[in-house]
């Protein structure tokens, strides 16, 4: 059900390059033709104990969302919830950090607005600049394309084990520095090699994000289980457990359109579903482009997996197949064992 759908119409709409009628990672409005506004906005409750991380992660979350149309962060303003009960020199770190990961991409924080809440929220509205040429759209990817991800999956499975008090400190602190980790230079590597296709892993899991691309596209994928790096504790926890409602509600939803091969178990494809927060970059390459892409990539020391194709067809095949080469540097990273 979309209640929106009929409100505001595209063709009312000329310079509205992405909104309601083709849902994308952020709303983009043309505003001449060098330049097109990138707007978007995130926030969500505590994932983790440090309140410094927590604005950090909630900060870097939301600016991902323009990474992933290729758009550079200009400016930002807080969204926040606080409990009227919560310490000031809490409420200070959360912001602090918040402020701290706007000013490392390059923006501005220029205000925000916050209301009190039983439980605390927080994130950003970011904005951002993109040559109209150079947008990124979950609707551009093509048969024959390259799957690239930029970041390890399991910081749902793992963030779940701490709250629950099972986390250790080490995996905790690895998922910290993904979470942190800002999608800048890899977001500007993918413009640089032309990338017109590409999506963040957040909140639906690899799969359901993919299946959002490969749905806008009108095509399929495959996906290389034995490819996909994962946090160093992931595949514990999920077979201990620890499992987020947001992963289980991927399961169920994207489920029926993903094909699993038959040696894939349960563990395995629920961590496809794991729902990630602040999540790397999917991206679709040309098949010409890929292997120089990933040469800068690793010249850079930038983190990039090849994981799968886009092909003709619809939903997303699994496969069990054993990798072609992965990255020199693992990044700590782990993967399933095949």
């Amino acid at each position: 059900m979309r209640p929106l759908q009929d409100l505001f119409r595209p063709a009312d709409y000329p310079d509205l390059l992405v909104g309601l009628g083709a849902p994308d990672d952020a709303a983009v409005w043309r505003l001449d033709e060098r330049r097109a506004l990138v707007v978007t906005t995130d926030f969500f409750t505590p994932i983790v104990d440090d309140a410094y991380d927590y604005g950090a992660i909630a900060a870097a979350n939301a600016l991902s969302d323009l990474y992933a149309m290729g758009a550079r962060p200009i400016l930002a303003l807080n969204v926040a919830a606080i409990p009227p009960d919560l310490p000031v020199e809490l409420i200070s770190e959360i912001l602090r950090g918040g402020a701290e990961k706007v000013r490392e991409a390059g923006a501005v924080l220029a205000g925000g607005h916050t209301l009190q809440d039983k439980e605390p929220k927080v994130g950003l509205v970011a904005v951002g600049f993109v040559a109209p040429e150079q947008l990124m759209t979950k609707a551009a990817a093509r048969p024959g394309d390259v799957l690239i991800l930029t970041k390890p999956l399991g910081t749902g499975v793992t963030t779940t084990a701490l709250q629950r008090g099972a986390a250790e400190l080490a995996d905790v602190a690895q998922a910290v520095r993904w979470m942190t980790r800002l999608s800048a230079d890899v977001s500007s590597l993918a413009v640089e090699y032309g990338v017109r296709a590409a999506t963040d892993i957040t909140g639906f899991g690899l799969l359901g994000h993919g299946l959002e691309m490969a749905e806008a596209s009108g095509v399929a994928l495959t996906i290389h289980l034995r490819s996909i790096p994962f946090l160093s504790g992931a595949q514990r926890y999920v077979r201990q457990g620890f499992v987020p409602g947001g992963s289980a509600d991927n399961r169920l939803y994207f489920g029926p359109r993903v094909r699993f091969a038959p040696g894939i178990d349960e563990y395995a494809r629920m961590l496809l579903f794991d729902a990630q927060t602040s999540g790397g970059l999917l991206l679709c390459l040309a098949a010409t482009s890929a292997a120089a892409f990933l040469a800068e990539a690793a010249r850079r020391g930038l983190p990039a997996w090849t994981v799968g194709e886009v092909r003709e067809g619809a939903g997303i095949d699994v496969d069990d197949s054993t990798p072609a080469s992965r990255p020199a540097d693992d990044y700590e990273c782990v993967y399933l064992p095949g």
